[in-house]
């Protein structure tokens, strides 16, 4: 368990983001598209509750994964969640588990799962003591030198996300979905319309092409010690 206090994180990632880090993510920013699905439509918790049953089988009873290959929703927020559902059922996230669970769901629907899992809490994992401590180094600080900013800076000191900006929690995630996705980000496939299996979109995504663009800057063994240190932060 990472058991430094928020305010530390929060002073080492300002130290750590360089403003030759910060001014990589500026050119970003017009890049950022509308989340996809209908934003003014209200969530109700109560009513996604009741709509999560087929989930559970996959991303468990209360939103935490017992599968490390698939991604905890629990305490997600409903911004990003939201988005991500609507690329999945317009096939520009292409997976063939999600699709036939997601396809008949109604943007209400979306709106109302998006909702409940965001009231849920994630439980706590824990970091692989040999490469979190490295994770953690790039994870606060990033490496100004390799255009790399610190990843505290968009999804927070203790991977909380920011629903505003579209940006995911990531604390407490399993770290072999993690590393899948930040590979496929690398490689550019984690956005891909289905209908055109050679065009990749990674601007599908509000935030896709930032994250592809620094996804291919990191080594294997960056990908692997930032997904450990993720699955340790609460």
């Amino acid at each position: 368990m990472i058991t430094r206090s928020p305010a530390e994180f929060v002073q080492q990632a300002r130290l750590g983001l360089t403003a030759m880090a910060m001014a990589l993510l500026l050119p970003f920013t017009a890049l950022a598209q509308t989340p996809a699905g209908n934003a003014t439509l209200v969530g109700s918790a109560e009513a996604g509750a009741n709509k999560t049953a087929v989930c559970a089988a996959c991303h468990g009873v209360d939103g935490n994964s017992v599968n490390p290959d698939w991604p905890s929703l629990a305490g997600q927020n409903a911004a990003y969640l939201r988005e991500q559902l609507s690329l999945f059922i317009s096939s520009k996230r292409v997976n063939d588990l999600m699709y036939p669970m997601v396809s008949d769901l109604a943007p209400q629907d979306v709106a109302d799962i998006a909702a409940y899992y965001a009231t849920l809490t994630p439980t706590g994992l824990e970091a692989d003591p040999s490469y979190w401590q490295a994770g953690e180094a790039l994870y606060r600080a990033g490496d100004a030198k390799r255009g790399i900013p610190a990843c505290a800076a968009c999804h927070g000191p203790v991977g909380a996300g920011n629903p505003a900006n579209g940006y995911p929690a990531i604390r407490a995630q399993h770290s072999v979905y993690a590393s899948n996705q930040l590979q496929a980000y690398a490689n550019g496939t984690r956005y891909q319309d289905a209908t055109d299996p050679e065009n990749v979109k990674q601007y599908q995504s509000r935030n896709g092409q930032m994250m592809a663009t620094i996804a291919a800057r990191l080594t294997a063994e960056d990908i692997r010690n930032l997904a450990s240190y993720m699955q340790g932060l609460r």
